[in-house]
């Protein structure tokens, strides 16, 4: 499977996916980390991706979102954006709302 379409059938099968640098266990830079920590204040489950395994998720990843940084969250197959997106959504109390959409 080619890596755009490995990365839309990601997105497809997991209604809360993080691509990000590093893993969820261990974030590898602190943009990533925010938006993991984030996600861990509410206890949702999700699908880490880390880009940092091949260069070439990250080009077609962006590509595909035409979202040129790093960490990338979508939500039902919806890309939200990065970590200075969630953390204004989470202060605002609207990712709380759209998360919990996501468990429908």
């Amino acid at each position: 499977m080619e890596y755009k379409e490995q990365i839309i059938n990601d997105i497809k099968e997991n209604k809360i996916i993080l691509f990000m640098k590093g893993t969820k266990e261990m974030p590898m830079c602190g943009f990533s980390n925010s938006v993991v920590q984030i996600l861990g204040h509410y206890g949702v489950e999700y699908k880490d991706v880390n880009v940092l395994t091949d260069p070439q998720i990250r080009v077609n990843l962006s590509e595909f979102s035409n979202w040129p940084t790093i960490p990338q969250l979508f939500v039902k197959g919806e890309l939200i954006g990065g970590a200075d997106i969630a953390m204004e959504m989470h202060q605002k109390g609207q990712l709380l709302d759209l998360l919990d959409t996501s468990a429908e």
